[in-house]
């Protein structure tokens, strides 16, 4: 497939000229005078630079990789139908459609972006985190710079003692239990050479512990109500937990939420004061 860079530049000015500073989550400031988004606005919602962006939109420049036009369609919210276009346009075949999509959709970026005072993130099916609220990293760190299957919260849990460190350890051998069920019926569910039963392949070769819980054959088993966070500057967390399906894509919305006036609120609002205090993922 060719690039088609008159169609390409075009396709990128209207999504560009449709979308406004709050549909994006960002300030609208003062004396806008472009319609929509300004270019440079664009190019740091897709983590590229300005003079890259611009190029695209002026027919310019090299033709952009599969990872540089998926950044695109995430940072112009695209629709699935809209990103598969734009990847044709820029010359690539569109994504196979499946669960394995890390397209965020709108919808839920359009909520997401509404969060500001709030932890929040999306995850996949097995636990990979694809956005975070400030918030939300100020609570457990950046969990998008994974890469590889540390990606998936299940399986650092038992590959990576550290990862543990934000829980509290009383919950310990409760979520143990629970990431391996949850992997079990995945893998069930997604069959041999899917990317659950390669996680659990690999983990019952590394942890004594994963083989331990795996080997019990649980299954159904329910995440808690309330989750309970060990903060190393504010302390202990307890945040119910609310979820939002997109079953198209199988990602998950997670929102946590303090009861107002409890201790774990008022040490929710000092986090959102502080905000991160480490540098790099914590699991």
């Amino acid at each position: 497939m060719t690039i088609d860079r008159a169609g390409l530049a075009e396709f990128l000015r209207r999504r560009r000229s449709a979308l406004q500073p709050d549909d994006v989550g960002l300030p609208r400031g003062q004396r806008r005078r472009t319609t929509g988004l300004r270019r440079e606005e664009v190019a740091g919602l897709c983590h590229m630079s300005t003079d890259y962006y611009s190029r695209l939109e002026q027919e310019r420049g090299p033709q952009p990789s599969e990872q540089m036009v998926a950044a695109i369609a995430q940072g112009l919210h695209l629709s699935l139908a809209e990103r598969d276009h734009l990847f044709r346009l820029a010359g690539h075949r569109a994504p196979v459609p499946g669960t394995g999509s890390e397209h965020v959709s709108p919808g839920l970026l359009r909520i997401l972006d509404r969060l500001t005072d709030t932890p929040a993130e999306v995850v996949t099916e097995l636990g990979e985190t694809l956005r975070q609220t400030p918030l939300g990293v100020a609570l457990v760190g950046d969990l998008t710079a994974y890469r590889g299957p540390e990606r998936s919260l299940g399986y650092r849990w038992f590959s990576d003692p550290a990862s543990r460190a934000r829980y509290a350890p009383e919950e310990h051998a409760f979520l143990s239990r629970l990431f391996a069920s949850g992997l079990r019926e995945l893998t069930a569910l997604r069959g041999p050479g899917s990317r659950a039963a390669q996680l659990a392949d690999d983990l019952l070769a590394r942890s004594e512990e994963f083989r331990r819980v795996w080997d019990a054959h649980e299954v159904g088993l329910a995440p808690r109500d309330t989750k309970r966070f060990l903060h190393p500057e504010v302390g202990l967390l307890e945040l119910s937990c609310q979820s939002l399906l997109d079953p198209e894509q199988s990602h998950r919305l997670l929102v946590y939420t303090a009861a107002p006036g409890s201790e774990s609120h008022e040490r929710l609002r000092l986090l959102s004061v502080i905000g991160e205090t480490v540098l790099g993922p914590t699991g």
